[in-house]
């Protein structure tokens, strides 16, 4: 395991040998979680296309993705957190995580019942200024932090802005219903924005109104919402492999790279050259 000059922060291996030695992790990780400290840093690093296996906490986790692209999956559906973005995980929920490209991530443990007004459910938030700097500095704090000193009122801090974090529209839900689910994956294998209402509800052999109904309570979003957050989802990880920001337009069925852009700009805020690798 790749070593820190802080002892007292965690680090997972770039390559760890089997999903055995990562149970071996988890069990360490008890100590840890068990632990009086109400808010516990910890920075991890991670290789190219590595897959975090399901698992739990019993703290609730806010996944910084400092550098790097991850999806986050739970039973509720998947996350795609890119830079300057976080995934907040309430306690006790499973999740597993899938990287692309080099990856790494600050993460701040919360102990269950330490701040008041968490969010209650899985979201991805922005990272602002403020929090960014503030979990920059708590990864290089000393394990224990009086409440008076410089690293407590940092600790504090971060305690007070969890809550406030802006909740982003990165999540992509998942029916329960077995063919819609059906029609959802393989429209993440060949995602186009052209893919019609008429056309999942014929394949439903639905009415048109009977199919949006049915999938709006299945999922919470309009089949264009969910079509766009999929076709999102498609994108960001072929642009942090470096592929061209044309090529990937065209593929996933844009007229256009403004068309593209233009999308990109709504969702994130930026445009899609801005999560090509530095």
């Amino acid at each position: 395991m790749r070593s820190l000059k802080n002892p007292n922060m965690m680090t997972w291996a770039k390559h760890p040998a089997s999903s055995e030695e990562f149970d071996e992790r988890i069990r360490r990780w008890g100590l840890l979680e068990e632990s009086d400290l109400q808010i516990v840093p910890h920075i991890g690093e991670y290789a190219h296309e590595y897959r975090v296996p399901l698992h739990r906490h019993s703290r609730a986790q806010l996944i910084y993705a400092h550098t790097g692209l991850i999806t986050i999956i739970t039973d509720q559906g998947r996350w795609m957190v890119p830079p300057d973005h976080a995934f907040w995980v309430p306690a006790g929920i499973d999740h597993s995580m899938h990287t692309h490209g080099y990856v790494s991530i600050r993460a701040i443990y919360v102990k269950r019942g330490s701040v008041p007004n968490l969010p209650e459910t899985s979201r991805v938030v922005g990272i602002t200024d403020l929090m960014r700097c503030l979990i920059e500095e708590a990864v290089t704090l000393p394990k224990e932090n009086p409440p008076d000193s410089r690293g407590g009122l940092i600790m504090a801090l971060i305690r007070e802005e969890i809550p406030n974090l802006p909740e982003k529209p990165l999540g992509l839900p998942f029916p329960a219903e077995p063919r819609l689910e059906a029609l959802c994956q393989e429209f993440l294998r060949n995602p186009s924005p052209h893919a019609t209402i008429d056309d999942w509800a014929g394949a439903m052999a639905m009415s048109r109104r009977a199919f949006t109904r049915a999938f709006r309570r299945e999922t919470g979003l309009s089949l264009s919402a969910w079509r766009q957050q999929a076709c999102l989802f498609a994108a960001l990880p072929r642009l942090a492999r470096g592929e061209p920001v044309t090529s990937v337009a065209l593929d996933l069925g844009y007229d256009s790279l403004p068309a593209f852009t233009t999308m990109f700009r709504r969702i994130l805020g930026a445009p899609p050259s801005r999560y090509l690798p530095v």
